[in-house]
């Protein structure tokens, strides 16, 4: 059973696949989502018994790589942390499957799409249930590749393969870092294998290396590369640019990826080897500086955008900045309470706003919608729990785990706690008036499409609608259900071995006004935001106007892209440019094989002046080859 959790979408995979011609679409689409569907049926049973019974288990499938010191076996690790993570990925991933049989109805090219959704999650599991670095680095790069082809599905828009190579590169600038720190590993260790390495840790602690002319700490220097590979897959910030421009492709491809699972990676891999960041204050204190800094960045930008996708694409940046200040604070399971919270309130979401677009007939700009609650009863009351869980309104999912992160950033009682507390505070706020804007503006105040009328709006079929009704619940209950296994007194039984503490969590409790003064704020946004955004905008006209400078930097997201533009992609065009005219044309071709083919061509040319076609030329050109010869006979 265990095994088959990895091997059904893959078989889902190939099926629709190679074999989708034949089989037509609609069975491709039953195929790959029941096989997902039963995948994440097992993968409930093994977190149960891993819940309940404190099962784990590492299953060799086959040896992989055995040369020299080097030994990789193929293999499916079970404990508490991967078993967390094959819930969220195979749950969301059916949903997804299910959901995208009514989103992409009209489109021709179905078998390819559920393929591909298919082959995403079965290389996701292979990054959760590996047991060494080089499963992990094989599955993250598939998760990559995958994302490269469902960004770009749509390879005829020139945007979407825009978004897709963007994706694609900026992943690469964050992997070269990843592979370095694998590379560091081994070369420290001798072994790739999670457990051996993970025992080795405390013998290397004042272990320095030359690393580009400086002398750092070994430890040090092996999380702050692994952390690159981290930022590059979970979109933080200075790796972040490629997670908006993503939203090009399909809306189930960006609830799927870009919410649930692949941008979690990076959180799953800091967790995975909490045994290294235990031994590294350094890191642990840029983490949280990173992940603070990346959830108000994040937060500030998607307060002034006006496409639904880059909204939420936003908030998902702003949210894996939570949960990596979390994991900077040492609170790695509070991290991992929060990346499965999110999971279903991000999807609900992504899934609603591809509700909103189908029945804006692909509309995504906010300012062109309103008005429609009536119209779509179901998508409006799925939204609304979507966001109340994401603001961390009381009692829903995002208030016990988000608020916890804030909480224990608190408790961590140090400068940077402080600060990633006071940031997380008031990126909450943010957040808050954000997602209540994009309420307001889709659902309520005046329509303001002209392209169609409201009447031609509508609900979206039953298909699409029950996954929705289903993440719902979880946005409603997962925090409540499962906040004390996660986090409170079940923690020593369900962790085990799987996530390190070199120093327990604090037992405090913050102070009161500490504790209600997220709440307080969360609640007071909705009220706020319904008076700014519908019944007296143009108090946001006038702080628009006032601001242009803060605003015009907002919604040009900080200005990140034109500096990579000035800094990185002009000066490589024109060094590809000098390689290519200068270097490859002139030089290689120019001497190799152009020149040749050249120097042949012009010594024909000379040569066949020689073929006149006249005999008494021939015959003359013979004498003297003949006066030669005798010549030669003569003088030996």
């Amino acid at each position: 059973m265990e095994l088959a959790i990895i091997f059904l979408p893959l078989i889902a995979s190939i099926i629709s696949g190679f074999f989708g011609r034949f089989i037509g679409d609609r069975n491709s689409e039953i195929v790959t989502s029941l096989l997902v569907s039963i995948s994440a049926l097992f993968s409930v049973y093994v977190f149960y018994q891993v819940m309940v019974d404190g099962f784990q288990e590492n299953i060799v499938i086959a040896t992989w790589i055995n040369s020299g010191e080097l030994n990789v076996n193929w293999s499916m690790n079970i404990d508490p942390l991967s078993a967390v993570m094959l819930v969220v990925v195979t749950s969301v991933s059916a949903l997804v499957h299910i959901y995208s049989i009514g989103y992409m109805s009209h489109d021709p090219h179905k078998p390819r799409f559920m393929a591909y959704l298919s082959l995403f999650t079965f290389a996701m599991l292979m990054l959760v249930t590996s047991d060494n670095f080089i499963q992990l680095f094989f599955g993250w790069e598939g998760v990559g590749l995958c994302s490269y082809f469902l960004i770009g599905f749509w390879f005829k828009k020139e945007s979407a393969n825009a978004a897709a190579i963007k994706a694609f590169v900026v992943n690469r600038v964050g992997d070269f870092g990843f592979a370095l720190g694998i590379f560091l590993v081994f070369y420290l260790f001798g072994t790739v294998n999670y457990s051996e390495v993970f025992e080795q840790i405390p013998t290397i602690t004042e272990k320095n290396l030359n690393f580009l002319g400086f002398d750092i700490n070994a430890i040090d220097l092996i999380c702050l590369l692994l952390f690159i590979g981290a930022m590059g897959k979970s979109a933080q910030i200075l790796l972040h640019t490629w997670l908006p421009d993503a939203m090009e492709g399909p809306t189930p491809v960006s609830a799927l990826i870009h919410a649930a699972t692949m941008v979690t990676a990076g959180v799953f891999l800091v967790v995975r080897c909490s045994p290294i960041y235990e031994y590294s204050e350094l890191a642990l204190n840029l983490i949280t500086i990173v992940g603070m800094t990346t959830a108000l960045f994040a937060a500030s930008v998607a307060i002034v955008q006006t496409d639904i996708k880059k909204i939420i694409a936003y908030s998902t940046c702003s949210q894996l900045g939570y949960m990596f200040f979390a994991t900077g604070v040492g609170a790695y399971n509070i991290a991992m309470f929060h990346l499965f919270t999110h999971a279903f309130f991000k999807a609900l979401l992504f899934l609603g706003s591809g509700s909103v677009i189908h029945a804006f007939k692909d509309e995504q700009d906010i300012n062109e919608m309103g008005g429609v609650w009536k119209h779509l009863p179901y998508t409006y009351a799925m939204m609304i729990i979507g966001t109340l869980a994401l603001t961390g309104f009381p009692f829903l999912s995002g208030f016990y785990s988000k608020d916890a992160i804030i909480e224990f950033a608190y408790l961590r009682d140090n400068t940077v706690g402080y600060y990633a507390a006071g940031i997380g505070i008031f990126t909450a706020f943010l957040t808050s008036i954000y997602s209540w804007r994009l309420i307001f503006k889709t659902f309520h105040g005046e329509y303001n499409n002209k392209k169609m009328k409201i009447s031609e709006t509508h609900e979206s079929p039953l298909v699409m609608l029950i996954p929705l009704v289903l993440l719902s619940i979880g946005a409603i209950f997962a925090g409540m259900l499962f906040k004390d296994l996660f986090v409170g007194n079940g923690i020593d039984s369900f962790w085990k071995n799987s996530v390190f503490f070199l120093e327990p969590l604090s037992s405090e409790h913050p102070p009161t006004w500490f504790l209600l003064l997220t709440p307080i704020l969360v609640t007071l946004s909705i009220p706020i935001s319904y008076y700014l955004f519908v019944k007296n905008k143009e108090i946001v006209d006038d702080i628009v106007k006032v601001n242009q400078p803060l605003y015009k930097f907002l919604k040009n997201k900080w200005y990140f892209d034109e500096l990579y533009e000035l800094l990185f992609i002009k000066s490589s065009k024109k060094i590809g440019t000098f390689l290519w005219k200068f270097c490859d044309v002139k030089i290689i071709d120019g001497f190799g094989p152009d020149g040749i083919s050249s120097l042949i061509k012009r010594f024909s040319q000379k040569a066949n002046k020689f073929q006149s076609g006249f005999i008494y030329q021939y015959a003359f050109v013979m004498l003297l080859g003949f006066s030669a010869l005798l010549t030669l006979l003569i003088v030996k």
